[in-house]
């Protein structure tokens, strides 16, 4: 049997998550973290930032990029996927667009000099930011990735799970 078959005949549940609730639920919450972020930044961020010291506030700017970078890439792909999932484009639409799309931003470490005196709020949001970068990353990864090692990886006889899949699929695909 084709491996083409094969994976028509399997229930993607990856593909299933990023059209269901669950997805509906990561698109506000993600898109809620941008607003709420914005909120911060031109708010009580922006008189915070006032009172830090010459290398904390050269930090908390840097930072601040970093941070609003990231939550665009983020919500770019959201709203790609929403726009996948209702069918307002196409999925060689959404690939070709997601290609200019980076969920690799990075963020200072908490050792650098200056952190401990960023605001507790502005790193409560860059700690929420790089989780959601995080999964959205790996939701993106499990979705679009055309790797087929995990086939490989669940097929295999050291793999006690993957050898009983296996065995399933022996046993219904004669039928």
């Amino acid at each position: 049997m084709s491996k083409l078959l094969e994976r028509s005949n399997t229930i993607n549940f990856i593909e299933r998550k990023a059209s269901s609730a669950a997805f509906k639920k990561l698109y506000a919450d993600g898109m809620g973290l941008v607003e709420e972020t914005a909120a911060y930044l031109d708010g009580d961020g922006r008189t915070a930032a006032k009172q830090l010291g010459r290398v904390a506030a050269t930090l908390y700017a840097a930072e601040s990029m970093r941070l609003t970078t990231r939550l665009m890439q983020i919500a770019s792909w959201l709203l790609l996927q929403r726009a996948l999932n209702s069918g307002e484009m196409s999925r060689e639409q959404m690939m070709s667009e997601k290609q200019k799309i980076r969920l690799d931003t990075s963020s200072a470490k908490a050792d650098v000099v200056g952190w401990n005196e960023l605001p507790d709020p502005f790193k409560l949001l860059v700690t929420r930011s790089l989780r959601l970068q995080t999964y959205v990353h790996r939701l993106d990864r499990d979705l679009f990735s055309e790797d087929e090692t995990v086939d490989e990886e669940y097929a295999s006889d050291e793999n006690p799970v993957g050898s009983q899949l296996e065995l399933l699929r022996t046993a219904f695909a004669h039928r």
